[in-house]
């Protein structure tokens, strides 16, 4: 477990140095544990095979660990992936400090996630981008690999952290169809978010989902979620008010004349978005910010794995 599985999370002002820490500690992690057989494999060597060229052998690897590697450099990047995050307000749930630790909001939680994955696939000198959307398209980068362009995508995440959406609604049906015709052939796809749309057609969003799948892409849904709040409904029996985030209505309730109801509709819809990506080949990771990133990670490499040429 990472320092950062643990949520010791004082701020979340340097992306770059907190993706580092979760990068590494992963890299760690999958040393130590079972799931050594997902491999992080860099690409600044890979494994010699028998009657490839000698000419891009790295001898000094061969005398330290008596095998062959070849180096590999960054014009063979075979994976292209977009990281695509929801920036509706809903997303910048919770808005308050956890005592003296600080509690992530889910967009802060999706975005050091996403600095995290391109701080691997700049290891890997895969390429990456980035899209931000609500209800239209905000940002989008395309693939690249360099170092520039990682600075860049992690000086635009940050900018979002600091100047958080405040009472903007989402159409990530419309926006994820969009993306969907952008995005190069046969591409990695990595999509933060709570899946609340502010038009309540859900086949539409589905829809929209399915969409992504086109071009041969893989697709990882990383459905944001606060657990313990938007699945449990664990709120202490008091009156509260509970806010919508993106058009700024309040309710004062009691939370048991709510929680049966809520819990229904909740888990109703919870089985048909993970039956939607059953059946569209999709690959589902709950991500509760009050867990680390250990699942998100290791589901970008095994799914990195079955892309590989």
């Amino acid at each position: 477990m990472s320092y950062f599985d643990k949520f010791e999370v004082r701020e979340i002002s340097n992306l770059d140095l907190l993706a580092k820490e979760v990068v590494e500690g992963f890299i760690i992690g999958l040393h130590k544990s079972p799931f050594h057989g997902f491999s992080v494999e860099f690409a600044e060597h890979r494994l010699y095979n028998p009657g490839s060229s000698t000419k891009d052998i790295d001898w000094k690897v061969y005398a330290r660990t008596d095998k062959l590697f070849l180096k590999k450099y960054e014009e063979e990047t075979n994976l292209r992936c977009q990281i695509v995050i929801d920036n509706s307000s809903s997303m910048h749930y919770p808005k308050v400090k956890a005592g003296k630790n600080l509690q992530l909001s889910k967009f802060e939680f999706s975005a050091l996630g996403a600095a995290s994955l391109m701080n691997l696939l700049k290891r890997q000198r895969d390429a990456f981008g980035l899209t931000l959307f609500d209800t239209e398209i905000i940002t989008h980068y395309k693939p690249k690999s360099s170092l520039t362009h990682y600075k860049l995508l992690l000086s635009k995440l940050e900018e979002r952290i600091q100047t958080p959406a405040e009472n903007v609604s989402t159409n990530a049906a419309q926006c994820l169809h969009q993306i969907a015709e952008t995005i190069h052939k046969r591409s990695l796809v990595i999509l933060f978010s709570d899946m609340f749309d502010r038009n309540d057609n859900k086949d539409e969003l589905f829809s929209a989902l399915q969409h992504l799948k086109h071009n041969k892409h893989e697709v990882i849904l990383m459905h944001v979620i606060d657990h313990q709040t938007e699945f449990d409904f664990n709120f202490s029996e008091r009156p509260h008010i509970f806010i919508d985030l993106e058009s700024g209505e309040q309710v004062k309730v009691q939370p048991s004349e709510v929680r049966e109801e809520y819990l229904h509709k909740v888990d109703s819809y919870r089985k048909q978005l993970k039956t939607k990506c059953l059946q569209y080949r999709m690959d589902m990771v709950e991500a509760d910010i009050k867990k680390g990133y250990t699942e998100i990670l290791r589901s970008y490499l095994g799914r990195r794995s079955k892309m590989r040429i």
